[in-house]
């Protein structure tokens, strides 16, 4: 069972004894537990008699004590009251709010161990939700563990205090927020301009009449932070230039080799033209300009794709060519057959619809190189290719966000 998968869990704030479903397990009743794996959200699951329990900061191989707050129809949740006998790969978490704030869930975990444990859970997300038997590589790890954040969005709801917080989202939450005055993952510049920001904030409640999200972006720049300002990124041997406020991938040093590592799979295909599809503002596209004879950019997007032929010019590329496609029709527009491109798929966490792989199918490109954020909607959109004839030929997770449970996955097709 994965936790996304127990959807009778309560959201928001863990429920009084008033509000307690009787159970397996009495109200804040304490339970040994053996703890066998972590899940897709990064909580130990243990079984009790067969019976499951998620446990938040138990790691796989550890007995614990934990108190249970919620009974479901077939699992309970547990605080972590204790650990009896540890894991070998625990470690001191180096946040002091570790367990309060819901952005991290592996900083007690040894870093080798992490990446063990991303890898694993790719291999069983692909084989569970996809049907894919397939050799997952080791995870490629991140030079920086912490200070590698460069893009922070902290907030505070409507001050009505003194000392209102500011910071991020409790764990287990959706609207209480955990006061942080420095986030370990975050750049230095980012954490100097964020306590800045958090005394002048703090010295003029009365100019808010509601909460805020804030901004901090770390770029050539500098620290930036109003979301209308364009920002300058440099990967490897291409300059970006984006809205501070759009999405660009944050973890600066494992980038290089994040997009390197999908471009290598689609020129290995030996493909004479590269398209990339959610193309953005041209990232992955720029970046295999040097390596194909033409490069097409697919957006629905029309001020996205303006942005990515801009910076096809900023950085000298006369080859790229960038197209606001609609999604019904997506390579209606593309110059070059299919099976002479490799292309390149990188959509938003919800992954591809049906409508999207089958004109990708039908495209017929020599390779498919699928990129995601979110290991479950990737299988099961490799599922789907697959049912058409694809097959997946390599799988290699990335980690672009340690202390995490997120891990981001490449993997490419080609045709069975």
């Amino acid at each position: 069972m994965s936790e996304e998968e127990a959807t009778d869990a309560p959201q928001g704030r863990k429920p009084d004894s008033s509000k307690f479903r009787e159970g397996k397990f009495t109200y804040h009743q304490e339970v040994e537990v053996d703890i066998a794996t972590i899940t897709n959200l990064g909580d130990g699951l243990g079984r009790i008699d067969g019976w499951v329990v998620f446990v938040p900061g138990a790691l796989p191989g550890e007995k614990v004590v934990a108190r249970i707050w919620h009974n479901a129809a077939n699992f309970s949740r547990g605080d972590l009251v204790r650990v009896i006998i540890p894991s070998a790969s625990r470690v001191q978490p180096r946040c002091e709010l570790f367990g309060e704030c819901g952005g991290c869930q592996y900083q007690n975990m040894a870093y080798a161990e992490q990446l063990v444990w991303k890898r694993k859970q790719v291999a069983e997300v692909y084989e569970r939700l996809g049907g894919l038997t397939v050799e997952v590589e080791p995870t490629h790890p991140s030079p920086k563990q912490y200070g590698y954040r460069s893009k922070i969005t902290p907030h505070f709801m409507t001050p009505r205090r003194a000392d209102f917080p500011i910071g991020f989202l409790a764990a287990g939450t959706s609207r209480r927020v955990v006061d942080v005055t420095k986030c370990p993952l975050a750049t230095d510049a980012i954490n100097a301009a964020y306590a800045r920001s958090r005394k002048d904030i703090r010295a003029n409640p009365g100019r808010f009449e509601r909460g805020a999200t804030l901004l901090f972006r770390d770029c050539q720049e500098g620290v930036v932070t109003d979301p209308r300002e364009t920002v300058t990124e440099q990967v490897g041997r291409v300059k970006m230039k984006f809205l501070a406020g759009e999405f660009f991938q944050n973890n600066p040093s494992v980038l290089e080799d994040f997009v390197g590592h999908a471009i290598r799979l689609a020129k290995a295909s030996g493909a004479k033209h590269l398209v990339d599809t959610y193309c953005g503002s041209g990232l992955f596209a720029l970046s295999g300009a040097r390596e194909f004879e033409s490069v097409n950019g697919v957006e629905v997007s029309a001020e996205a794709a303006r942005k990515a032929a801009e910076n096809a010019t900023l950085n000298g590329f006369l080859n790229c060519r960038f197209i606001a496609g609609s999604a019904e029709s997506i390579f209606a527009n593309v110059p070059v057959r299919g099976p002479e491109t490799a292309v390149i798929v990188d959509p938003p966490r919800r992954g591809c619809d049906e409508p999207f792989l089958e004109q990708l199918h039908a495209f017929n490109p020599r390779r498919i190189v699928y990129i995601s954020c979110a290991p479950d909607t990737q299988a099961r959109d490799l599922k789907y290719l697959c049912s058409r004839g694809w097959k997946v030929i390599s799988a290699k997770p990335f980690d672009l966000f340690p202390q995490t449970r997120h891990v981001e996955c490449i993997a490419a097709l080609e045709k069975a």
